[in-house]
């Protein structure tokens, strides 16, 4: 069923994919789900007893979704396809959040110097008719970064809203190597899969 609007509800507080749909015209409105561990939060991002990597970020990126759409129900708004997407790195078999100070920036970057890590995205799309989801993996390879620039790197605030401690789209592009899969996937929304994800929507991309 096509989706008469063509416009969908975005449920994250990422820039980056704010930037990602305009880039292919997709029209959005933000739904902001509830993130602070301080406070409440709406879906736990915490990582199960032996979940693996793949499983966590499909699961939140599928539970975000299904959250997001139950509230446009309880709230009776307008019934568009509802977008989420959940991004993390992992090297190792080891996932790497976002470091919370300098010490864990540092160390995030120096495990990742000189070496090929993996970059996940897992993107859902929920609607009346259709619940659907993808997992994107890439890999990265770092050149070898000297002490001296990943203490100037993590001088910066680039470091500390992002997994893995670093964004390609930012000046940590200059310690990427090589890369295997989706620039737009490691930036956090893989644009290829996702329109393909929004058409089964009923979106016309």
């Amino acid at each position: 069923m096509k989706n008469q609007h063509n416009k969908i509800y975005l449920a994250s507080k990422s820039p980056r994919r704010r930037e990602l749909l305009r880039q292919i015209g997709v029209d959005f409105e933000l739904m902001l789900l509830r993130s602070d561990p301080g406070r409440m939060v709406d879906v736990s991002e915490d990582v199960l007893p032996g979940e693996d990597v793949h499983a966590y970020v499909a699961r939140v990126a599928r539970a975000k979704g299904a959250f997001a759409f139950n509230l446009l129900l309880q709230r009776r708004q307008p019934l568009r396809p509802v977008l989420t997407a959940d991004t993390t790195v992992t090297i190792d078999g080891e996932i790497l959040g976002k470091p919370a100070d300098n010490r864990e920036a540092v160390a995030m970057l120096e495990r990742l110097s000189g070496r090929t890590h993996q970059v996940l995205t897992s993107v859902a799309v929920h609607s009346q008719h259709v619940a659907e989801q993808v997992t994107q993996v890439s890999n990265v390879r770092f050149a070898t970064l000297t002490p001296a620039r990943i203490r100037a790197y993590c001088a910066t605030l680039e470091p500390y809203d992002k997994a893995g401690g670093y964004g390609i789209q930012g000046p940590a592009a200059l310690f990427i190597e090589h890369i295997e899969g989706s620039h737009s996937g490691i930036m956090g929304l893989p644009l290829f899969e996702t329109a393909n994800l929004l058409r089964k929507a009923g979106l016309a991309i």
